[in-house]
């Protein structure tokens, strides 16, 4: 008798054991919670439009174009000051590459002179009032940060004038090319700043100009260095695909 209650005892407890174990297999699975939505990355792709401010260096060779002393060198005038201004533009973002393209027009009102070498009492001077470009723009982003070259066309007008027993100016509107770069940070998705700086390349051109009892032909060569900063308001954009995010693994 005392055995078979044993027996039973013992196969009481491993029927319980095996009821547990069955009754854990059946508990529901406890799920993680769900990932939150990666952030769309950042695009530079849409239009925008700003103002910057910055500084102007600027370089006019003199020479004599066409007399008896034709290419003698009059002297150089050096000449820098500020210049503000606005651009506007439109950016294409795919993956990592951006292109773009931008007008801007700047204003300045610096001026500068020199005593000419060739014709004694005479001076000649030189005052730069506006430039502009039209340009091309690459770049390569990383999320936020632009870092681009551009290049293009530029133009500026600018007053020459001699000195001497008369006084004599002359208004020009010069053509020329420039190339530059810089880098760009989106503060938010609508506000970005940017620092760049440019080279401009006006060539050479003739000037007749009348500084006393006849006329010269000067030849004037002149390159321009520009460090500016500004804002722009992005606005617009389209469905260019951006770099991909990347999610960190832990």
């Amino acid at each position: 008798m005392s055995k078979l209650f044993h027996s039973i005892a013992a196969f009481s407890v491993l029927l319980l054991a095996s009821a547990g174990a069955n009754a854990a297999d059946l508990r529901m699975p406890v799920k993680a919670p769900p990932t939150p939505p990666i952030p769309p990355p950042f695009s530079w792709t849409g239009c925008y439009v700003g103002g910057n401010a910055g500084g102007i260096w600027t370089r006019n060779d003199f020479s004599v174009a066409a007399d008896a002393f034709a290419g003698q060198v009059d002297g150089s005038v050096d000449v820098s000051g500020g210049v503000a201004g606005v651009q506007v533009g439109c950016n294409y973002q795919t993956y990592n590459w951006v292109f773009g393209i931008q007008g801007d027009w700047d204003w300045t009102n610096v001026s500068g002179s020199i005593n000419d070498a060739v014709f004694v009492g005479v001076t000649d001077s030189v005052k730069i009032k506006s430039l502009a470009s039209v340009t091309g723009r690459i770049g390569y982003a990383w999320d936020r940060f632009l870092l681009y070259a551009k290049g293009g066309g530029a133009w500026e007008t600018v007053d020459f004038t001699s000195v001497g027993t008369s006084f004599s100016t002359i208004s020009d509107t010069r053509s020329g090319w420039t190339v530059g770069g810089g880098g760009e940070y989106a503060f938010t998705d609508w506000l970005t700043g940017f620092v760049e700086y440019d080279f401009y390349d006006f060539g050479t051109r003739s000037v007749i100009l009348n500084p006393f009892s006849g006329v010269v032909n000067f030849n004037v060569q002149e390159t321009q260095s520009v460090a500016k900063a500004g804002l722009n308001i992005k606005f617009g954009g389209w469905g260019a695909p951006a770099a991909p995010a990347v999610r960190t693994k832990y």
